[in-house]
């Protein structure tokens, strides 16, 4: 049988895919983080699914219960907070799941950075301001990042950034970056984006960190530093220009 890593979205649950609630329906066990999935989204379970919080279990122990799935024959709903392609630990779960033969398939979601930027009503690739995006966090007690990536070397390239995990480390994200940035450049943070408390802070690198702990954020926060947030008289993109030959040309940027 196969365990399917869904993408859960970010907290509300109307904003898992169709296919997520679908498979949610369909699978007679689901392992879920209890404390990051709210309990509208489980309605979507069959009556008589086995629901398994994994919140306090190990890497080891999630795989167990996995692989124990599957070897009973059942289908497995795995859900994982936003998208599974960001900070999912699914790499980890994958890597015990292949040397046990059992199958498993990737189910995208809303990542919190793509609602966080649906919150704050910007596109967050302007034409002549910024058309990259790095997604990156900070470093703490969490696993080390890789030496090249650090926040000095993203921020030397100007590029949009959109911070996870480093909400409770914000004054010395923000310090760090307005030497690169300029303390004017625009910053927003969004926490529990699409859920109840959802709240949300615009400024500059100056005083965003202030209006945050002002704000009382300390979780499920993302962190977006950026011109394009606060861009103004940009070029029209390629895109829908007038002067486009469309009869030969495929739409493109």
């Amino acid at each position: 049988m196969t365990v399917y890593f869904i993408g859960a979205g970010p907290g509300a649950a109307d904003l898992i895919t169709v296919r997520g609630r679908d498979l949610l329906a369909r699978c007679p066990v689901c392992l879920y983080p209890g404390s990051m999935t709210p309990t509208d989204l489980l309605a979507y379970c069959a009556p008589d699914a086995e629901r398994v919080d994994t919140a306090n279990l190990s890497l080891e122990e999630i795989t167990a219960k996995l692989v124990e799935a599957h070897r009973a024959g059942h289908d497995v709903a795995r859900l994982c907070s936003g998208d599974p392609s960001l900070y999912s630990a699914v790499a980890e779960q994958v890597r015990r799941l292949e040397p046990e033969g059992v199958p498993y398939e990737m189910v995208p979601g809303v990542p919190a950075f793509a609602a966080s930027a649906a919150v704050l009503g910007r596109e967050l690739t302007v034409p002549g301001i910024g058309q990259s995006l790095v997604i990156t966090r900070a470093q703490a007690r969490s696993t080390a990042m890789p030496d090249a990536e650090t926040l000095e070397n993203f921020a030397r390239t100007g590029t949009t950034l959109a911070l996870h995990l480093a909400i409770n480390h914000i004054e010395r994200v923000t310090g760090e970056l307005a030497g690169h940035y300029g303390e004017d450049c625009p910053a927003a943070v969004v926490a529990l984006a699409s859920q109840p408390g959802e709240t949300v802070v615009r400024g500059t690198l100056a005083d965003i960190a202030g209006q945050a702990r002002a704000a009382g954020m300390t979780r499920a926060a993302t962190i977006f530093v950026g011109r394009v947030l606060a861009a103004g008289g940009f070029p029209d993109s390629f895109l829908y220009s007038s002067t486009r030959d469309r009869a030969s040309q495929p739409e493109s940027l």
